[in-house]
């Protein structure tokens, strides 16, 4: 039996989700996709699951893109059924309830970049490179790449990067708002454990409050932003959390938040 494309492990709070393709440098074909949407439900559904890694396999890619030897052959309705269901799988990653952190190893081109773009953080290695190469292919991006490169990086950048097809660096990434950090290759785990348990030390609660606001934010006028953050801050003090917080600063100490 071969090994499965999508590998799940755990370290305390952490999971950590890997995309097991090195040998096609992580491409995202249908079973991958269907694979990692089912890595992220579980995520979802696990209450000790407190943050969520996505990373590569092998040390060339984080995803290089879709599978263009799967794709080439599709029809115009499949091919449509593929850009929903890659869809599909950015917009669970997008609104999952815990905090996403992609942690770049290598290429994030295509379909790897729409995939890194759906997470709620980037940390990228220095030697990553990422792009929508779509144009050469005599395509463009299908996984809400227009989209979210758009509300990332502004309509510039998004312009250049789907219009042209060239990869850029990972520094010219983070000076675009694509990546958050940027760190020496040889730093990348040690950095990305660092955030990630930073946020899995956070308080649950208010963690999904903040995606859900900002989520809500970023899809409608402000004024229906502002009440639903004004709600959601207004929820906090009903729980056990704001409580050991607001506690644990008055008595000059670190929290420990239990998700309540």
């Amino acid at each position: 039996m071969s090994e499965s494309a999508v590998l799940s492990a755990d370290q305390g709070a952490i999971r950590t989700i890997t995309v097991n393709r090195p040998d096609k440098l992580n491409a995202l074909n249908a079973a991958t996709l269907d694979a990692l949407l089912g890595a992220f439900d579980a995520a979802a559904a696990d209450p000790a699951v407190r943050a969520v890694v996505l990373t590569g396999a092998g040390p060339k890619a984080f995803v290089a893109g879709a599978d263009i030897a799967e794709m080439a052959g599709l029809r115009p309705a499949e091919a449509r059924d593929f850009s929903l269901r890659g869809q599909r799988l950015m917009r669970r990653i997008e609104t999952l309830s815990k905090p996403v952190l992609a942690k770049m190893n290598g290429f994030a081109l295509g379909g790897g970049l729409e995939l890194a773009m759906a997470c709620h953080l980037r940390i990228a290695a220095d030697t990553a490179k990422v792009g929508q190469p779509e144009i050469n292919l005599g395509l463009i991006p299908g996984f809400g790449g227009t989209q979210r490169l758009l509300r990332l990086a502004g309509r510039a950048a998004t312009l250049e990067l789907c219009l042209l097809g060239a990869p850029i660096d990972a520094t010219r990434a983070q000076q675009l708002g694509i990546v958050n950090r940027v760190v020496p290759a040889a730093e990348l785990d040690a950095e990305a454990d660092k955030l990630a348990t930073q946020l899995a030390n956070a308080a649950p609660l208010a963690l999904r409050g903040i995606l859900d606001a900002i989520n809500v934010g970023g899809e409608c006028a402000i004024e229906e932003g502002l009440h639903y953050e004004t709600a959601q801050f207004g929820l906090m003090f009903s729980t056990d959390d704001m409580r050991e917080g607001t506690q644990a600063f008055l008595e000059r100490r670190k929290p420990a938040f239990a998700g309540r």
